[in-house]
């Protein structure tokens, strides 16, 4: 759900605008950037630069541009992307140009030029910002694919050029993974050598946007005999795009999913959304029996070529056990680990880039805290500054001192019901508001470290008798971890560093979200008294 802002001398630019679903809510809604903190500062970005067509950073659109009104700057997948939901919302597209990958704009004192990288959508760009005399790097999502199927390896003389940049917004996803992630190209191999392997029907669940991925299960299919159909409205649309601007001419001929019920099971293969589990999501519907034109049976298998995205694996595990009445054979991720690739670096990519790059300073983004800790970590082993792990509602401010946090602003989400967008219930913040999910209150005592962290004295005091249940000892757990992380040299900053933390941590972890209140106690460390005699 990512949504960065951009300002100088009060003139603003957003890049990306995503959206998340909320799988853990019932009817699994939609939740997108909350704008109240930038209305309440008079922030309207003059322009929107998209990195790349992934939901996560184009799903809000459509629901945030129309208070905004400005010129959306994208790639012409992305924008294509972008007009088809437009259209479906009813808005008119005027406003999304299209930009190549290489090329630069301008908005008032910025210029950001698009330079590009692979990842696992076509045209995924990292943003070269340039303004007010510096020099920013926002990586976007990327990796260093020697073999991308679609697309070109990253050109290392383009990033030696732009050396040194002042600042680095990186990407963290992978930041704990030593060496480099595996390329599209061994993944298509491994499709291909399984594909042929497999006897009855074959259905393969890849994220819609994984083109790379599609056109690999696509060749596989047509070299192992089998005819090919796609189920999904976003794989459907995604494809359609895709062809329409080249991506894709060497697919093979489609075969309507009203005709599978026709055909050998030998010759058919069904490529599928639904890998994390949606319950309205195709392959939800095979694993149900509810699919209107193909029933699965024993013998035939089920690839998943995703990965599981943290907080869905509830919903991916009961998928699968649905699949296993059916006497589906299951190849995913543990036993089968070669049939996917992430699209984010490693630590051996996040070198290279950075031996480029020259980045002066990092500030880590995406993933979580852990994923942000260890990004700093290889930073500072490479000599780079890495003085702030950010949360979602920071404003930072960069200038001749380096990073500084100047305001935390806690951000509860924000869900779109139908065609209104509102605030979670629960996630108000305010003391004196009314939730018809009741009320937590968390109070605990800290004392500073020695290395001017945090730590926790005495028990955790949790009064919970009119929420849902949670597990409290593993909040217990994680509390501890975050305040070991936080460095806040009063009880306010701490106060500040924690409350957006603890709301994501009871938003990712509860089903129906009361109103929290946190109480915080300092606790002096007791002194140790000599005598001599």
């Amino acid at each position: 759900m990512n949504l960065s802002l951009y300002g100088i001398d009060q003139h603003w630019v957003a890049v990306d605008c995503g959206m998340m679903i909320r799988q853990d809510l019932p009817d699994s809604p939609m939740q997108v950037p909350n704008l109240d903190t930038p209305a309440t500062r008079d922030i309207i970005p003059q322009a929107l630069v998209i990195t790349h067509g992934h939901e996560d950073h184009i799903g809000a659109a459509v629901w945030l541009w129309p208070k905004w009104r400005c010129p959306i700057h994208a790639t012409p997948l992305a924008a294509g992307l972008l007009r088809a939901k437009f259209t479906e919302r009813g808005l008119a597209t005027d406003a999304i140009q299209v930009i190549e990958p290489g090329e630069a704009i301008e908005s008032g004192p910025f210029t950001f030029r698009f330079l590009p990288v692979p990842h696992s959508i076509p045209e995924s760009c990292a943003l070269l910002v340039v303004a007010g005399g510096y020099r920013v790097l926002h990586t976007g999502d990327w990796k260093l694919d020697p073999h991308p199927l679609i697309g070109r390896p990253i050109s290392t003389s383009m990033f030696q050029a732009i050396a040194p940049v002042d600042l680095v917004v990186g990407d963290s996803t992978n930041a704990p993974m030593p060496g480099h992630s595996r390329s599209e190209g061994e993944v298509a191999v491994a499709l291909e050598r399984t594909i042929s392997g497999c006897q009855g029907r074959v259905v393969v669940s890849c994220f819609a946007s994984n083109l790379a991925r599609v056109l690999a299960i696509g060749r596989a299919a047509q070299r192992c005999g089998r005819r090919v159909s796609l189920t999904g409205r976003s794989m459907e649309r995604m494809v359609q795009v895709a062809r329409g601007l080249g991506y894709l001419d060497d697919f093979p001929p489609l075969v309507p999913s009203s005709d599978l019920g026709y055909l050998p099971p030998e010759e058919v293969l069904v490529i599928a959304t639904g890998s994390q589990g949606e319950p309205r999501a195709a392959l939800h519907r095979l694993a149900q029996g509810r699919h209107p034109f193909l029933e699965l049976e024993g013998g035939d298998s089920v690839i998943f070529s995703a990965k599981a995205i943290p907080g869905n694996e509830l919903l991916i595990e009961r998928l699968k056990s649905g699949l296993k009445r059916l006497g589906v054979s299951l190849l995913d991720e543990f036993n089968h680990p070669e049939l996917h690739a992430s699209g984010h670096p490693a630590q051996e990519e996040l070198r290279a880039l950075y031996g480029w790059i020259k980045p002066r300073r990092l500030l880590p983004v995406h993933g979580e805290h852990r994923h942000q800790q260890a990004h700093c970590t290889l930073a500072n082993a490479e000599g780079i500054e890495a003085p702030l792990i950010p949360v979602d509602g920071d404003l930072i401010r960069l200038d001749r001192n380096g990073l500084i946090l100047e305001k935390r602003h806690p951000q509860p989400p924000c869900i779109v019901t139908k065609n209104t967008m509102a605030p979670h219930p629960g996630l108000s913040g305010e003391i004196g508001s009314r939730s018809r999910h009741g009320r937590l209150y968390v109070a605990l005592s800290v004392m500073v470290t020695e290395a001017l962290g945090w730590t926790r004295i005495g028990g955790l005091m949790l009064d919970a008798s009119h929420t849902s249940p949670f597990d409290e000892e593993a909040f217990a757990d994680w509390l501890d971890e975050e305040l070991e992380q936080v460095h806040a040299e009063s009880l306010a900053e701490l106060r500040l560093a924690l409350q957006p933390r603890i709301l994501s941590w009871f938003a990712d972890h509860m089903r129906r979200l009361p109103d929290i209140h946190l109480q915080i106690l300092a606790v002096e460390a007791a002194s140790h008294v000599t005598s001599a005699e």
